[in-house]
């Protein structure tokens, strides 16, 4: 049942509600600007490009942040109703997304850290078992909570904003949900660096002879790998922050802020971060077929110019 109140005691919530919505507006933008940003490279590297299940992974992943941006900013437009029944379906519909995406990106963070490993079999399995055991945990508490957390539309001194009922069992699993989400990040990046660092000092103990386009675009794709599960588990730390209940039922300038930078953070890691590792390392090997061809060509002109003087010295 709709819930209607002028009550003044609700305009603390009603100019937060206001609040969050500029901050998802900004980041439709920053989804949008990233896509219209990088679409050169994608119709370079994806579009003429043989399809992969890669491929599958990157479309995916940039082509849902846009609507679910938009529409998430529809849930938060004061202006818009959604009704009891639009409420529910717009939350179930949000966290539903978010746990597919998840998943998504989970499997890209198995293929990159495989690849840095040079394809080692024990360190996929080691990662596929990690990856499967918080992935089926992480889906079932989201479905419990979800279900627990029943929602209504509310109209407070003529604006519309969807309420949910967050009881203590909801609260305890969603918090439950984001630690295992970040264990599994921060686990990654111990990952990452950790080739990161060995590789480099392989590349300075091989010395000189590494200065090369491939050393360099090898420290920039490395670079990137690591850069991209940095910032997986910072946004993961501050989801932490903000679900602890002094932050969460505060209404103070700061926990808005940190509100607000989440709902930018959350698309930038689902929708900017995936797609850009997958553009690097497209981009990476694109390099090295070119590099690859220029000293095919260099050395042939070389074999050409040997075998023409050579035979100039035998007639």
């Amino acid at each position: 049942m709709t819930y209607v109140s002028n009550d003044p005691s609700w305009w603390s919530q009603i100019n937060l509600n206001i609040f969050v919505g500029y901050w998802q507006a900004a980041a439709v933008v920053v989804v949008v600007y990233d896509w219209v940003l990088t679409l050169g490279q994608e119709i370079q590297l994806i579009w003429r490009q043989r399809w992969s299940r890669m491929t599958v992974l990157y479309l995916i992943i940039r082509y849902i942040g846009i609507p679910f941006s938009v529409v998430n900013l529809l849930g938060a437009m004061p202006s818009v109703s959604l009704t009891d029944a639009g409420c529910n379906i717009m939350y179930y519909a949000y966290g539903g997304t978010i746990v597919a995406l998840n998943a998504t990106l989970g499997v890209i963070m198995i293929a990159r850290l495989h690849a840095m490993y040079q394809g080692s079999r024990t360190m996929l399995i080691f990662l596929v078992i990690i990856f499967l055991a918080v992935n089926i945990a992480c889906g079932v508490m989201e479905a419990i909570g979800l279900n627990d957390t029943p929602g209504e539309e509310m109209i407070l001194s003529g604006t519309y904003m969807c309420g949910y009922g967050y009881g203590w069992d909801g609260q305890l699993l969603f918090s439950i949900t984001s630690v295992l989400s970040t264990v599994w990040e921060i686990l990654a990046l111990c990952l990452s660096v950790w080739v990161a660092v060995k590789h480099f000092r392989e590349l300075r103990r091989l010395g000189p002879s590494t200065g090369s386009i491939i050393g360099d675009c090898f420290r920039v794709l490395i670079q990137s790998h690591v850069l991209y599960f940095a910032s997986f588990v910072g946004a993961s730390c501050l989801e932490i922050a903000y679900i602890s209940p002094n932050i969460l039922n505060s209404n103070s300038i700061g926990a808005q802020i940190l509100l607000g930078t989440l709902q930018i953070l959350l698309v930038v890691q689902m929708f900017v971060l995936g797609p850009r590792l997958i553009l690097s390392v497209r981009e990476y090997h694109a390099k090295l077929v070119i590099h690859s061809d220029a000293e095919t060509s260099m050395n042939s002109i070389v074999f050409q110019q040997h075998v023409h003087a050579s035979n100039s010295s035998t007639v």
